[in-house]
């Protein structure tokens, strides 16, 4: 039998590797920018174009490379952070296994352009799919410029899988967040399609965070600092009452790295049980100390899932730490027994003894008797009110005492709450019959048997349809606000409602200015209430800020069902008789009545069949 087992070739073995390293053009920008920064840069430029397909360039003024390092940092495996196996529970840098600027060459054209504080002249290298195309000496400033473009040009297949420009470029904003919080102390600049978005300078944690979320963000946060033999924790949480129902502003920092940890994140949301609603998530930005060698952070390519040695105790530190610094600053509700100043003693009486009271009698006393104005005292006389002619008052009263006079009373009728639908539709009472169960299902008669209707499903279908409509033909109803409404959203959020602002008009939004991190609401659609507006808003940036294609027919599509999720009766909500049957007649006038906007059932149905089954 012949030999089947063989090497594959370096330019294979990049792509490969590539598939785990380089996911899409955040995972490139993730790579670079920790490459700069373990150059010792102190100043960091990121330039993207077309969500990074096109073009990402990282440059930054560190200590560059020579020739030599030049050519060898595309090899694999090759890196100056590790020497031996031991250097990885030692680790004071972002990268080190030497994967990924040979895996971006093996599916890009990259150019580097370096040099050194010791050199004259630098080196720029061009390389195409792994095959170096040129190097030479170049005149360049001190640090390195790494330039990548046309991303997975040789794997065709890879490259479609890749999300719209906007999509790639919001993990590429992500990305960039975390890296620029976990290092306040370097200034960052960014670029997006040739404007500015981003221009950080050296600060401190705070401010870093109040440049990158805006300038409301600064009175959302609470300080925590817990300096322990485990773990030293440093950070800020936000305040309850800033808690949103969507995962956005949550960083954890695990020794200046960002990683994901679903069990810590479980420990905030235990310091904050009782403080937030079911559901919501509080946002934090937390830096976590610990001894490099009770972490390991190479269990995943992208080293941003880690394993703690005691991730127990860190999760007991943290809870607690958290409640404390929530009860230091205020932030939870607490008794007081402050001392009221206006029932201190006043300074008169304080070194006065108290005098016990006394009580005179004047024995004398008669109370039958008057005195005068001469003095004179006299008996006091009472005469009696004449009682004569007392029988006039009835005169002109003529009543039968057999006439029963009760069918001449009016009774107060019991007000009748409005509701919110059409008083035309009240004729339906007469018709159908329902009635809700456990405010959760709405049950009513058919000629088969009944139907049971989820009632927070089936409303979700009737906004659906009618705002998809209202998007179609861009003719919604609005009411305008007696008073324009101004929200705050950060930079990245701003942009996600200009691009689906066009939308959001058609459903009956009316904006007014939107820049300097303010939007202006002037008018609402009909069923939405002006105190769920800001509330609608972060939940549709939420669901526009996932993995979903946006052409124009899923744009309009995804925003008609985050309405219609937003805005529906929620389980738990009583209704009235007329709500009932108007919410069963305009599911049944819809032309999907089977199943809500994200594909569960909206009713099922119970046949007389049925029901005798039970009883045989």
């Amino acid at each position: 039998m012949a030999d089947i087992i063989r090497l594959l070739p370096d330019h294979v073995a990049n792509q490969i590797a590539a598939g785990e390293v380089v996911q899409r053009p955040a995972s490139v920008v993730k790579e670079l920018l920790e490459n700069a920064i373990d150059s010792q840069a102190v100043d960091i430029k990121l330039i993207v174009k077309d969500g990074g397909k096109s073009l990402i360039q990282v440059v930054d003024n560190g200590i560059g490379m020579t020739d030599t390092d030049a050519r060898l940092s595309f090899e694999r495996h090759a890196t100056s952070k590790i020497q031996k196996a031991e250097d990885l529970f030692n680790l004071h840098t972002k990268g080190f296994r030497g994967e990924a600027l040979a895996s971006i060459a093996a599916i890009a054209h990259v150019e580097m352009s370096t040099r050194t504080a010791d050199d004259e002249v630098g080196t720029q290298i061009k390389i195409e799919g792994s095959k170096i195309t040129s190097q030479e000496m170049a005149v360049v400033p001190k640090g390195t410029s790494m330039l990548v473009k046309n991303l997975f040009f040789n794997i065709p297949a890879r490259r479609k899988f890749l999300k719209s420009d906007q999509v790639e470029f919001r993990h590429i904003a992500d990305e960039f967040h975390r890296v620029a919080l976990a290092h306040p102390q370097i200034s960052f600049c960014f670029y997006n399609n040739g404007s500015e978005l981003f221009n950080l300078p050296s600060t401190d944690f705070r401010k870093r965070i109040v440049h990158i979320f805006g300038r409301k963000a600064n009175e959302k946060l609470v300080p925590i600092q817990e300096d322990t033999q485990v773990v030293k924790i440093t950070g800020y949480i936000q305040k309850p009452e800033f808690a949103k129902k969507s995962r956005g502003e949550q960083f954890f920092f695990a020794n200046n790295r960002f990683i994901k940890s679903p069990y810590l994140h479980h420990a905030i949301l235990g310091a904050f049980d009782g403080l937030i609603k079911q559901g919501m998530h509080p946002g934090y930005f937390i830096h976590l100390e610990v001894d490099p060698s009770t972490i390991d952070i190479n269990i995943h390519p992208t080293k941003t899932e880690v394993k703690f040695d005691d991730e127990h105790t860190l999760y007991a530190y943290i809870k607690s730490t958290i409640k404390h610094s929530l009860g230091q600053f205020n932030v939870v509700p607490a008794l007081d027994f402050e001392q009221d100043l206006n029932l201190d003693t006043p300074y008169d009486f304080k070194n006065k003894e108290a005098s016990t009271p006394t009580v005179s009698v004047n024995a004398t006393f008669n109370p039958f008797q008057e005195t005068t104005s001469s003095g004179k005292v006299q008996q006091r006389t009472y005469t009696k009110p004449s009682t004569k002619g007392w029988e006039n008052i009835y005169e002109g009263l003529t009543v039968n005492p057999l006439v029963d006079r009760s069918s001449t009373f009016e009774m107060e009728s019991e007000v009748i709450n409005s509701t919110i639908f059409d008083n035309e539709k009240h004729q339906t009472e007469t018709i159908t019959t329902t009635f809700q169960l456990r405010k959760k299902y709405i049950i009513t008669t058919i000629k088969s048997g009944m139907v049971v209707i989820n009632q927070s499903r089936a409303h979700q279908r009737v906004l659906y349809e009618k705002f998809l409509k209202n998007i179609t033909i861009k003719e919604a109803v609005s009411q305008q606000l007696l008073f324009p409404l101004s929200l705050s959203f950060t930079k990245g959020e701003l942009a996600i409602l200009e691009e689906i602002k066009e939308n959001l008009t058609a459903v009956g939004f009316v904006f007014g200015i939107m820049e300097n991190e303010m939007v202006e609401v002037k008018g609402v659609p009909v069923v939405v209430v002006e105190s769920e507006v800001q509330m609608v808003m972060e939940q549709l940036i939420s669901d526009f800020q996932m993995e979903i294609s946006h052409n124009s027919f899923s744009q309009s599509d995804m925003l008609a069902k985050t309405l219609a999720k937003t805005l529906s009766v929620k389980t738990g909500e009583i209704l009235d008789e007329v709500s009932q049957v108007s919410l069963v007649n305009d599911l049944f006038a819809c032309k999907e009545t089977t199943l809500s906007p994200f594909n569960k059932p909206t009713y099922i149905t119970i046949t007389e069949n049925d029901i005798d089954r039970k009883f045989i």
